[in-house]
Formats: C-alpha cells, structure tokens, sequence
C-alpha cells in the first residue's frame, strides 16, 4: 500500500515537471530563435513479484481440482514502480522565418549557430536580431558582443550607407569588408550544446567547434519551433494524467486509513 502511494506520486512528480517544460515552450514561443524542448520519461526498474510462501513445507494454495504449479514459488507478476524525467530534450527542428527587412536581422537556414562574447565565456545563440552599438559593434538584444570568424567582436564603420550580409555571413558595408559572422557548428550530436537560459547555448565538455554547413539569410529572423496548439493539447493531456495520479493518491489513502483504524481495531 505504501509503495502504491510512492508509485502514484512519483508519477505526479514526472508530469509536474512536465507541466513545467510545456509552459516553458509556451512562454517562448514568440522568441526568435528558440528551440523548445521535450520532456522524455522513463520508468523506475520494475519488481519481479513472487508467492515465496508457497514452497514445500506450506499449504500449496495454487492448487484447484488436482492443478498444481508445483513446488517452486509461484510468479505473481511484474509491478512497476513509477516514472521519472529521464532528460529535458530540446528539439532542433527549423523553425520558420520572418521577414523584417533590418538589414542587420539574420536567419540561419539549417546547420549553426552564431558565437556570442558573454561574461561566461563564448556562448551560442539562433537568434540573429543584432544591433549596431554607439561604438559601432555588433551586438545582440542584450548588448552582447557578435563574435567574427576572428573570434574577435565585429566592429561596422558608422558612416556607412548600406550594410550587406552574404550567405557565409560575410559583412559588407559601402562595398568594404568589414568582418564576416562565425557561423558554427558541433557535428550531428544535437546534444553536443545545451541551454543556458537567455536563448543562450553552450557546449559540453568535449564537444568540438567546427565551421557550419548552414546559410544565412539577411532581413529575416527565425521563428521559435513551438507549435502553440500542439503544446496546448500536451497541456491538457498532461493535466489529465497528473489528475489520474493524484485520484491514485487519494484511493490509497483512503484505503491506508481503514486498515489501520477500522481492520486494526478488529
């Protein structure tokens, strides 16, 4: 009965942080760039359940009408002992592009991301919706450096006319090359880089740097991948399940209070 009670809120617990990955992915969803992100569950190793009192020197209860399983103890079943978040898993899929026409607004098309300065360290970001600083650098959103092929931040000249970004991220302002945008990648392993939080990515220990295969587009950012209507039906479901684990709970209960005040007192 106590192990009902640890199953049932074990598995209350899963989809509570669940709840809270969805949420999250609704929050986002209108964050350019961001990738969202999948709660994956796995089940606790499950008990082999057997009748040990069933052997030689007890009464062989299995019997009925001549039928025996003999003298080895009898399996009873397999019982499971509830779920837990095995990993936060963040889906990579393209998200879809929006036309802004910034020419410093950019929108990578397939492999890569672009290398950020961050008191941290070098971080990595989708979101390519850059500002031009009053010290003429390019920055994000949150005045952080946009790293070049030099892994130096690129600086653009502030009397320039027109600022072009080629699909290498090559940076062109007045026909003059001022800097070409780092554009990296980590190989096929999708769980080579992991969020940081800020749309931010950094790279596991290990994980190698390489040149990406993507594109770039200028004048456009990338949607977030979240599709708003999926995440809502997975709300939902999601809020169903934990229900049917908190009525488990509630059984269970009940069920530990009359064994112990109404079969105890008998």
């Amino acid at each position: 009965m106590w192990r009902g009670l640890y199953t049932a809120g074990a598995g209350m617990i899963t989809e509570t942080k669940r709840t809270d990955t969805i949420a999250n992915n609704l929050a986002n969803a209108n964050t350019t760039g961001f990738k969202r992100d999948d709660a994956i569950s796995r089940e606790f190793e499950p008990m082999l359940i057997k009748r040990i009192n069933d052997g030689k020197d007890h009464n062989n209860v299995t019997s009925f009408k001549g039928f025996s399983v003999g003298d080895s103890a009898p399996t009873v079943g397999v019982l499971g002992l509830g779920s837990r978040i095995d990993e936060i898993a963040t889906d990579h899929t393209q998200g879809g592009f929006q036309t802004t026409g910034n020419p410093l607004d950019v929108a990578i098309s397939g492999d890569g991301y672009f290398a950020i300065q961050t008191p941290q360290g070098v971080r990595y970001t989708r979101d390519g919706n850059f500002y031009r600083s009053s010290r003429g650098q390019l920055q994000t959103v949150r005045g952080q450096a946009v790293l070049g092929t030099n892994n130096q931040p690129i600086t653009i000249p502030g009397d320039v006319s027109r600022v072009t970004i080629g699909a290498k991220g090559e940076i062109m302002a007045d026909g003059q090359r001022v800097g070409q945008l780092q554009l990296t990648s980590f190989g096929p392993d999708r769980r080579a880089v992991l969020k940081q939080g800020d749309n931010l990515y950094y790279p596991q220990q290990g994980a190698q740097p390489q040149v990406a295969t993507g594109e770039i587009f200028q004048g456009m950012l990338e949607n977030s991948n979240t599709n708003v209507v999926s995440e809502m039906v997975n709300l939902i479901n999601n809020y169903r399940i934990y229900e049917a684990g908190s009525k488990a709970v509630t059984t269970q209960d009940t069920l530990l209070d009359k064994s112990v005040n109404e079969v105890g007192r008998v």
